[in-house]
C-alpha cells in the first residue's frame, strides 16, 4: 500500500509539503515504538473543521487590497488548495471581536418589532457568502451569543457579566428564532445555536451569565420549545465553554429528561483546562450526544513567528478527536497586525494575520497545523483505532474516509528526532518524526 506523507516541520521549510511516498510492505521494526491503526474498530463520525465570522476579521479583511481578501477565503475554504473549511461561527450580537457592543433591536422592545440585522449585512454576510462560493457547498454555521441586549439583562450592561431577567427569558428565546430566520433569508445556514458563549465568564466584554439549573431551565422551558415550535432544524449545544468543568454542566442539563430532549450536544473551549478525558466522561454518560470544539486561540496579542502556538492547536486537536469530539471550529480566521480589533484591547493571536501597513497576509504555523488535519481527515471520516507506545510528547489518531482513504496524523513536540513503525493491517514501514512536526500519513 502507498501512503503518502505531508508534513510541517519547525526546523526545515516544511510548510504542508508533500515527501516522498512511503510504501507499507510488511517490513518493519518490530523492537522499536509502534504507532498500530485498527480500521475496523471505529468510533464517532467527523463533522468538519471551520473557524469564526467574528466582525473583528471580516472588517479587518475589508481593509485590505481584494486580492488579498481573495487569498485569506481561498486560504481557509478552497477545498483543493485551501484548509478545505466546511464549518463556521457566528455571534448573535455583538462579542468582543467586534468594533462596539450592538444589539438587533431597540431597548424595550419585548415584541421584537423593531429587530434589524443590517449591522451584519456590512462585512459579516457578505464574508460568508464569499467563503461558500470559494467551498462550493451551504456551509454549516454555529451561531453563539456573547450577551443578551443590556436592557434584558440584571447589570443593565452588555459587558461584565450579569444575567438574563426571568421576565424575559421568552423574549430572548424568541429572539434566537429571528436571528436563524433572518439569517436563512440571507443565504446563511443556522446548523446550530449554542445557549451561551462561556456562560460562566464575567468579562470586561459582552458576557452573560447562566449557572447549570439556569441554563437546563431556559433549554428545557423556552429556547427548547420555541425552537422546536417554530419548524427550524437546528440543534442546541450547551455549556460553549472550557472542558474543566463540563462535566458538572452536562450532566446537570442533561439528566434532565426534559431539557435532554433538545439537546444536540455539548460544546467545549480550549482555555484554563487540557483535561480532554472530561469529554470521554461526557460520551461516557450521554453517547447519543454530540462533542464539539467551539473555540479556541492563542491569547495576549499576536505571536509572529511562534511555533509553540501551531503545537497547541494540533495536541488540541488530537486529544479532543481521541476523546469523542466530532469536529474543530477555530476562533478569529484573520486579525491585524496587533491581535484587533477588540473593542475592550482583549487582543489575541490568528492563523493569518493581516498587517495593514504591508498589506500582507502572514501565515502562522497554527495555520499549517490546522490544515495538517482539516485538508485530509473530510466531513463523515470516521475515527478509527490507534494504539501506541511512543514516548509522550508524540501524539497521535486515524480516521478513515468515505472514499476508503486512511489518514493517520502524528505529532512531535518533543527537542529530538523519533523513529515509529507505522503498522495497519498487520504490514508497516518505519518512520522518522522530526523534532517539533507534525506529519499526515494518508494511506490508500
Amino acid at each position: 500500500m502507498k501512503v503518502k506523507v505531508i508534513r510541517t516541520a519547525k526546523n526545515t521549510g516544511d510548510r504542508l509539503t508533500e515527501l516522498e511516498t512511503l510504501e507499507l510492505n510488511g517490513e518493519f521494526n518490530r523492537h522499536s515504538n509502534m504507532i498500530v491503526v485498527s480500521p475496523n474498530e471505529t468510533y464517532q463520525t467527523h463533522i468538519g473543521f471551520g473557524g469564526a465570522f467574528t466582525e473583528a476579521c471580516a472588517y479587518t479583511l475589508s481593509e485590505m487590497p481584494k486580492e488579498k481578501r481573495e487569498e485569506a477565503i481561498k486560504a481557509y475554504f478552497d477545498p483543493k488548495e485551501g484548509l478545505g473549511y466546511t464549518l463556521g461561527r457566528v455571534a448573535i450580537n455583538s462579542c468582543d471581536f467586534a468594533l462596539g457592543n450592538y444589539t438587533y433591536v431597540e431597548e424595550n422592545d419585548v415584541n421584537l418589532e423593531t429587530f434589524d440585522m443590517s449591522h451584519e449585512d456590512k462585512w459579516v454576510v457578505p464574508l460568508i457568502k464569499d467563503a461558500q462560493k470559494v467551498s462550493g457547498t451551504t456551509l454549516k454555521i454555529l451561531g453563539s451569543p456573547w450577551s443578551p441586549p443590556a436592557w434584558m439583562k440584571s447589570n443593565k450592561n452588555m459587558n461584565f457579566g450579569g444575567k438574563l431577567l426571568t421576565e424575559y427569558y421568552q423574549v430572548w428565546a424568541n429572539y434566537y428564532v429571528k436571528f436563524i430566520e433572518e439569517m436563512k433569508k440571507r443565504g446563511v445556514n443556522i446548523e446550530w445555536i449554542s445557549v451561551q458563549n462561556e456562560p460562566q465568564a464575567v468579562q470586561t466584554w459582552d458576557s452573560c451569565i447562566y449557572s447549570s439549573e439556569e441554563e437546563r431551565d431556559f433549554v428545557r422551558d423556552y429556547l427548547g420549545p420555541t425552537i422546536e415550535k417554530s419548524g427550524l432544524d437546528v440543534g442546541i449545544i450547551v455549556w460553549d465553554h472550557n472542558r474543566d468543568i463540563m462535566v458538572e454542566r452536562a450532566a446537570t442539563i442533561l439528566l434532565d429528561k426534559e431539557a435532554n430532549k433538545y439537546v444536540w450536544g455539548v460544546g467545549n473551549h480550549w482555555y484554563v483546562s487540557e483535561n480532554f478525558t472530561n469529554l470521554s466522561i461526557v460520551h461516557a454518560l450521554f453517547p447519543d450526544k454530540h462533542i464539539i470544539f467551539t473555540e479556541g486561540c492563542q491569547e495576549g496579542g499576536v505571536h509572529l513567528g511562534a511555533w509553540h502556538t501551531g503545537e497547541r492547536y494540533g495536541r488540541n486537536i488530537i486529544e479532543d478527536f481521541n476523546n469523542f469530539s466530532e469536529g474543530f471550529i477555530d476562533w478569529n480566521m484573520v486579525l491585524n497586525e496587533t491581535g484587533g480589533p477588540n473593542h475592550v484591547n482583549n487582543l489575541c493571536d490568528a492563523p493569518i494575520i493581516a498587517d495593514r501597513n504591508t498589506k500582507e497576509l502572514i501565515y502562522n504555523s497554527s495555520y499549517y497545523y490546522i490544515g495538517q488535519f482539516s485538508k485530509f481527515i473530510r466531513p463523515n471520516a470516521v475515527r478509527i483505532g490507534l494504539v501506541k507506545n511512543t514516548p509522550e510528547g508524540v501524539r497521535a489518531t486515524a480516521f478513515k474516509n468515505e472514499d476508503s482513504s486512511i489518514v493517520v496524523v502524528v505529532q512531535n513536540e518533543l527537542d529530538h528526532m523519533e523513529t515509529f513503525s507505522l503498522v495497519v493491517n498487520n504490514i508497516g514501514v518505519t518512520v522518522e518524526s522530526p523534532e517539533h512536526s507534525i506529519t499526515t500519513y494518508i494511506i490508500k
